[in-house]
């Protein structure tokens, strides 16, 4: 009976981080000190998102969130007053997940759980670099996702 339960349990659905980690992170402070000193209006961000993933080997992904965050002066002559860039990456393990099921794995639910800890990241470096900590605004991965399966729709 315990062979029969083992291998039912060898064919379960498995969904598994299993390791998460930096693997670019960049912070740029090109106004320092100035900018410390000058009056701004409201900045103005500009974030830019990306998800990718591979496949590695023995039912391993890696997911990688990609993450640019631009704040410029909202005054007039718009300077740059820091950039984020963030490359945040996770190693999971995807096994017996049914094919129509991994694409939408690997573009939601991946991501949704490296997403909080590549937000304290952000958040840390901007504090660290002189500022007000950044807190990105929770990400709708499924929103995403779908939009990005009508985008192609048309395509194919």
């Amino acid at each position: 009976m315990s062979e029969q339960n083992n291998a039912q349990a060898d064919n379960q659905p498995t969904f598994r981080l299993q390791k998460m980690y930096l693997k670019d992170l960049s912070f740029e402070n090109p106004q320092a000190p100035e900018v410390y000193l000058a009056k701004h209006g409201d900045p103005k961000v500009d974030i830019n998102l990306g998800v990718k993933h591979k496949k590695l080997e023995n039912d391993h992904w890696e997911v990688l969130l990609a993450i640019t965050a631009k704040f410029t002066a909202g005054d007039a002559d718009e300077k740059t007053i820091f950039i984020v860039e963030i490359e945040h990456a996770g190693v999971f393990l995807l096994r017996n997940i049914p094919e129509q099921h991994l694409a939408p794995v690997l573009a939601v639910e991946c991501p949704a759980l490296l997403f909080p800890f590549t937000r304290q990241i952000i958040s840390q470096v901007t504090l660290d670099g002189g500022f007000q900590p950044f807190l990105m605004e929770p990400v709708n991965f499924m929103a995403l996702y779908e939009n990005s399966k009508k985008q192609q729709a048309p395509q194919q």
